[in-house]
């Protein structure tokens, strides 16, 4: 998981993608966070990102350095807690001009049964399941 972590925080810029009904849809997000042993996520409540999660968990990241990239597949789970909302937004506290913990709009997911694989040009992907 720490690899996973590391690297998404390396890229800094990661795709994400959801379903919306038989309708893939991918956007850039830049949120990444551990907390309590899980990689996180973060949205807000009133964005169609976040309907499309509590719709349909099964979503997938796409990050690329340069030179390899990673796709996770993993269901996201919503967590209520307010410590886990604080903690991510203390991790990202430009994102404080916008949400709070407890705005009621700021929303977290956690990444589920995550299957990351690690892939290069001309080399061997590496599967890493967390």
């Amino acid at each position: 998981m720490k690899e996973v972590l590391d690297f998404l925080k390396k890229c800094g810029t990661y795709y994400l993608a959801t379903v919306d009904g038989d309708q893939a849809r991918v956007r850039p997000f830049g949120t990444i966070n551990e907390f309590e042993g899980k990689l996180y996520i973060q949205t807000g409540k009133v964005k169609d990102c976040a309907k499309q999660i509590m719709a349909n968990g099964k979503a997938e990241i796409c990050a690329f350095d340069g030179t390899k990239w990673v796709r996770v597949a993993a269901t996201l789970v919503e967590d209520d807690r307010v410590e886990a909302r604080k903690a991510m937004l203390d991790a990202y506290p430009n994102l404080r001009a916008m949400y709070d913990e407890n705005d009621g709009n700021a929303v977290v997911f956690y990444l589920k049964d995550a299957k990351a694989t690690f892939s290069s040009f001309g080399g061997e992907p590496v599967t890493v399941e967390f």
